[in-house]
């Protein structure tokens, strides 16, 4: 028995794979929300009312309040929350409230609103995480109120005896008086003709109207900020405020334009949503500028009040300290820079709400956008990473004196992408912060600004060594600028048929005194021998016809010798 059983075990386990598996319930499916009753309140629904798709429910109710044919709107709202009676009293007046904020705080983008019943999305390139599969709900937007973000959303609902619908949510209908409360028409709009607020070119014939009016009064508003910040800075005593005050009247000036355009579209007017789309990111672009450049402003004032009073001027002259304390304030500025940067693009992002309607979109694209920016900002993402690099490794600082491709030079600045050199006679050389640490480079300030200098000397062999180096170490010893004085040295440094080179060592305390020293230095060593050597000056030797010289003048003409054949 027992091997039969085990036999007819199989046999089993196919029948029971081959069992049909009962249907699915189709209205516990995720295509829909199954309710026991739609809107009993309402009455039937009229035959031009196409509910079907979430574009021709959101075109049925913007269409029907057009009609001022509001109960016929109110069948596109879930009005589930209500009681019958409240839905019969209510609906209407719900429906045109929610269509005015629809007109005016959403720029309904009929592209985007799927005119199928699933609601499928349609994405030829497969890039979209929810391309193909049906959805029951829809956001069209998501609206602030009282510090709080309200979303108007669609939903598919299917009655137990009829097709499955697309209607705003409860949720939606239940705060559409208060979105109404702070998107709907403002009490300017009360005085406006009837005439005047008929659509035309998408928006209504008043606005039109009102666009350049607001365009002049933040022009206005512009020259009237700027004016009195100059005003302010005039007033100043001290020049450091002064130019912190002036340098912040175009910032605050756009900070006051945006306030004052938001406070007229917040309290006296209420424009459409494709004027509104339009207005809302531009104000909060430029109020989010105008801080970030007040504030960038306002820290450069300081870091220029500091370093003019701590440090003072920037040259090799300084100590170590103060230029690596100057270099460290712009590392700081630098930082500081990038990080109001991404926190002014933060706040924009989440004062729009980007990050909401953009996040999947973002992930998608993110590998794209990496690849597109890295080619196209190559060279700029280069150089802030060096001008980083400078700031941490610190191979040059402001205010050392560098050799850079046979220029002298100081660095008076370094910058986000350059450096600004400053030349010994004023000029100024822009080097790309890459191309700058690419390249080889002599910092005679990497340590200590003390520079040891080289005097050299052509002269005729006759000139005795060990006189100059007397003179030369006497005269260097009365300079005031000539520091370790132990260090002093003197040697004959090559000698050949038109004289013999010698150099002369003197140490100086920084470059710039170090060329003073060399030029000083230079000049009374000529001096001396022009006053009581002039026999030691280099002479040219020519060869007689014997083969022996002959010294000629102490000039660069030669005197010729005839020999018998009259040749030289």
């Amino acid at each position: 028995m027992r091997p039969r059983l085990l036999c007819l075990f199989p046999l089993v386990l196919l029948l029971m794979a081959a069992r049909p598996v009962p249907a699915q319930d189709e209205d516990s499916s995720s295509r829909w929300y199954a309710v026991e009753t739609l809107n009993e309140g309402l009455g039937p629904v009229p035959e031009t009312m196409d509910r079907s798709t979430p574009r021709s429910a959101v075109a049925g109710l913007l269409d029907a309040v057009a009609r001022s044919d509001y109960r016929a709107a109110a069948h596109v709202l879930n009005l589930s929350r209500l009681s019958p009676a409240e839905q019969r009293e209510r609906g209407p007046a719900l429906a045109r409230r929610l269509a005015a904020v629809i007109e005016r705080a959403v720029w309904v983008d009929w592209s985007l609103l799927s005119g199928r019943a699933d609601a499928v999305i349609e994405n030829s390139r497969g890039d979209h995480p929810l391309a193909g599969e049906p959805r029951r709900n829809i956001s069209l937007a998501l609206l602030e109120a009282r510090g709080r973000a309200y979303e108007v959303r669609l939903g598919r609902y299917k009655p137990p005896d009829g097709d499955p619908v697309w209607l705003f949510t409860p949720q939606t209908v239940s705060h559409s008086t208060l979105l109404y409360e702070e998107y709907g028409p403002h009490w300017i709009e009360a005085y406006i003709p009837e005439a005047l607020n008929q659509p035309f070119w998408g928006l209504r014939l008043w606005e039109w109207a009102a666009l350049p009016l607001l365009i002049g009064l933040l022009a206005l508003v512009l020259w009237t900020a700027r004016a009195l910040t100059r005003a302010l800075a005039g007033r100043m005593t001290r020049p450091t405020m002064r130019r912190a005050v002036a340098g912040t009247g175009m910032p605050l000036a756009l900070v006051a334009s945006a306030g004052i355009l938001d406070f007229v579209l917040d309290r006296m007017v209420s424009f459409s949503g494709p004027l509104r789309a339009l207005l809302t990111p531009t104000l909060t672009i430029l109020a989010v500028v105008g801080v970030t450049l007040a504030a960038l402003r306002m820290m450069d004032g300081v870091l220029n009040h500091v370093t003019a009073h701590y440090v003072g001027a920037i040259d090799d002259a300084r100590g170590t300290d103060d230029r690596r304390f100057y270099t460290m304030l712009f590392a700081v500025r630098r930082v500081i820079i990038m990080f109001m940067v991404l926190l002014g693009v933060s706040i924009v992002l989440l004062e729009l709400n980007l990050f909401a309607s953009l996040g999947l979109s973002l992930l998608a694209s993110a590998g794209i956008l990496t690849v597109i920016l890295g080619i196209a900002g190559q060279a700029v993402l280069g150089n802030i990473l060096a001008s980083l690099q400078i700031a941490l490794a610190k191979p040059v600082r402001i205010g050392d004196s560098v050799i850079y491709e046979g220029h002298w030079a100081f660095v008076e600045a370094i910058y986000y992408t350059f450096i600004r050199l400053r030349t010994w006679d004023e000029r100024r050389i822009i080097v790309p912060v890459k191309y700058f640490i690419s390249h080889p480079f002599e910092n005679w300030s990497m340590k200590n600004p003390r520079i040891m200098r080289t005097i050299t000397l052509v002269l005729d062999h006759k000139a005795d060594p060990e006189e100059l180096r007397a003179r030369f170490f006497e005269f260097a010893k009365d300079d005031d600028l000539v520091i370790e004085h132990d260090r002093l040295r003197a040697y004959v440094l090559d000698h050949g048929e038109g004289g013999q080179t010698i150099a002369f060592y003197a140490m100086a305390p920084d470059p710039s005194a170090g060329w003073v020293v060399e030029m000083r230095l230079r000049e009374r060593m000529l001096a001396h021998i022009r006053e009581h050597h002039p026999d030691w000056w280099p002479r040219e030797r020519v060869a007689g016809p014997e083969g022996e010289y002959e010294d000629g003048e102490p000039t660069r003409s030669r005197r010729r010798l005839p020999d018998s054949a009259g040749q030289v």
